[in-house]
């Protein structure tokens, strides 16, 4: 078989194993070049997502929400099921049977541990958990409900340690994930979750670092995580220095997992820190609630050169620069904390971080505080991708729920469309137009003869990108508690490319 056939073969069946869609062609004589044709964009298959376990606290009460908008071009059949990570059996099927009935509501085991198992594609469907047994959960969707499936965990914790509303969307199992804003500080508990979701072990390395560089932490090297397991690390444990802003890196050395880091603070509450988008000279942090009090800007620069980046806000009527904050400085290999006070002023915003002169990747998050004296909440907004085709936030309510929409460069018109309730309720769809520089808090659409919850999608219509994030917010005996969750594109589909010819016949 000549090198050209065989490049092409590879480089389709790659795809193939991605998307289930992609097919061999071949030239005619033999020993000829394929002509790829332009690339389509195709629904993905099958997909993955872990939730950690969601609260060492008693006085947890936890929901979870499923959903997968309505894709075109998907199959009739497919499904989606999250179960407890130590139970999920290596053949990925349900290792208790029937625990979890497909009736569009969430089932439970015999231990009260929540299964997921949503009926359609456009409904959500919720689960609910209570109490600090709750584990991590391992799912999958294939067929048409994979493409763009999100899945919400929400935490109500009364009191304690990290009291309030904690939020976080489930993630995708990968390598690499960058945590800046984490904290080993006297009045932080910190924990790094990681879940296994495969039917091998995975070996991972926790790296820590700090104001003056890498914190060595031989505890967090080779951590080996056993097949459909998770475990939360206390990042206190890593290290006997005390940082109140750290950077937190999980780096696979083999396998993949799935890694957020729970942020709880003994008097400010806590909340999930999702990681930052992949190191990039230019990033948004959407969504700074118009009330904020405090907001601090953690980045981490992973190479050795220093980043100098413009700080911008794109505030409801506009780029601004904070007075005071007009650039910021990243040491490589050192993270770098900038207190920026109230800098919305009672407007919605979003923080746009570029390159003064030389681009340097950075990462990058945002710790927001809301409330005063011992009525504060916190929540985390790390660097994200934008919108892309879509993106999907679940586990919305009439109130409470804010969705804001930046656009930092050009001027961009986007469709919302509130999903049928988990309950009840028909679809609903909107058209906004975000000026460009700005940032804009939308209330939601909300479902016609909505019962339950339902779920927000964001798809772009024209214009520039747009970056996007939800806030749930709810008072609770005083506390102004919230939980911010970004929106980056759901990967719901792939570009698949076409070949020119049918490659059913290969000359050996």
């Amino acid at each position: 078989m000549n090198r050209t056939t065989l490049s092409l073969i590879a480089g389709v069946t790659a795809l193939a194993a991605v998307t289930g869609f992609a097919a061999l062609s071949a030239p005619d004589a033999p020993g000829a070049d394929a002509t790829a044709k332009a690339a389509a964009q195709l629904p993905v298959e099958r997909t993955s997502l872990l939730c950690p376990a969601p609260s060492t606290s008693d006085l947890a009460e936890t929901s979870y929400t499923s959903f997968t908008p309505v894709t075109k071009g998907t199959e009739s059949g497919g499904k989606a099921e999250l179960q407890a990570a130590a139970e999920a059996s290596a053949d990925g099927s349900d290792p208790g049977g029937d625990k979890g009935k497909d009736d569009g509501k969430s089932g439970e085991d015999k231990t009260g541990k929540p299964v997921l198992t949503p009926k359609e594609p456009g409904k959500p469907v919720t689960g609910d958990s209570s109490g600090s047994d709750a584990p991590a959960l391992v799912g999958t969707a294939d067929g048409r409900f994979a493409p763009g499936w999100t899945v919400q965990e929400t935490t109500e914790v009364a009191a304690g340690t990290g009291r309030g509303l904690q939020g976080v969307n489930c993630t995708a199992p990968d390598t690499s994930f960058w945590f800046p804003g984490a904290s080993t500080a006297a009045d932080r508990t910190d924990y790094v979750h990681l879940t296994n979701p495969d039917d091998s072990a995975a070996v991972v390395d926790v790296e820590l670092y700090g104001k003056d560089g890498s914190l060595q932490s031989p505890v967090g090297e080779g951590i080996t995580l056993q097949p459909h397991s998770s475990e939360p690390v206390l990042l206190s444990t890593l290290t006997d220095e005390e940082q109140t802003n750290l950077t937190v890196h999980v780096n696979v050395r083999s396998g993949r997992v799935g890694a957020s880091v729970q942020a709880l603070d003994d008097k400010l509450g806590g909340d999930w820190l999702a990681a930052s988008t992949d190191p990039s000279g230019s990033l948004v942090l959407p969504g700074i609630p118009k009330d904020a009090t405090s907001v601090r800007l953690v980045a981490f620069t992973p190479g050795d050169a220093d980043a100098d980046l413009k700080v911008r806000l794109a505030s409801a009527s506009g780029l601004i620069t904070p007075a005071g904050h007009e650039t910021v400085h990243v040491k490589g290999g050192m993270t770098t904390a900038v207190d920026l006070g109230d800098v919305t002023r009672g407007e919605a915003g979003s923080l746009v971080l570029t390159p003064t002169d030389q681009s340097v990747p950075v990462v990058a998050a945002l710790r927001v505080v809301r409330g005063k004296g011992d009525k504060q909440e916190t929540a985390f907004i790390p660097a994200t991708r934008p919108v892309g085709t879509r993106a999907t936030s679940a586990d919305n309510s009439p109130k409470g729920s804010t969705l804001s929409l930046a656009a930092p460069g050009r001027a961009a018109t986007v469709k919302v469309t509130a999903s049928a309730g988990s309950e009840g309720g028909t679809p609903v769809s909107k058209t906004y137009t975000i000026k460009a520089g700005t940032t804009q808090d939308i209330e939601p659409p909300a479902p016609g003869g909505l019962k339950g919850t339902y779920a927000l999608t964001v798809e772009p219509v024209s214009g520039g990108p747009v970056y996007g994030a939800r806030t749930l917010a709810a008072n609770e005996s005083g506390v102004p508690a919230f939980t911010v969750q970004t929106l980056p594109d759901d990967r719901g589909t792939v570009a698949v490319p076409e070949a020119d010819e049918d490659l059913s016949v290969l000359q050996r």
